[in-house]
């Protein structure tokens, strides 16, 4: 049988949803592990890395993870303009913790 959570349990997983919620957006966790390999790196750099990604949702996701303090976007005065993303320490954490996480899926290989 079964015992069911105390609250005090319950709460710890509520700190996870805006994680969840900013992860499990197409792409996110890719953008973060990509620009970690990458980094410093232009937006170019990543969509020929993605490939099959649009535009819009690959902009997107950097927006996202930007304005959740996990990328910085540095844009330098040139012509043509240029614009770099590289992640925060934050980020770095981040994509250290996912590591075991995408061992995980490698190993599990359900495509």
């Amino acid at each position: 049988m079964s015992r069911q959570p105390r609250a005090d349990e319950m709460e710890c997983y509520c700190q996870l949803e805006g994680v969840v919620d900013l992860l499990s957006r197409k792409y996110a966790m890719q953008v973060v592990c990509a620009v970690g390999l990458l980094g410093p790196v232009r937006y170019g750099e990543l969509e020929d890395a993605f490939g099959e990604v649009s535009s819009s949702t690959l902009s997107a996701r950097l927006e996202d993870l930007t304005d959740a303090g996990l990328l910085v976007r540095e844009r330098y005065d040139e012509i043509p303009p240029r614009v770099e993303y590289e992640l925060t320490d934050e980020g770095e954490a981040l994509r250290e913790h996912l590591d075991p996480l995408l061992r995980w899926a490698e190993s599990r290989d359900l495509e």
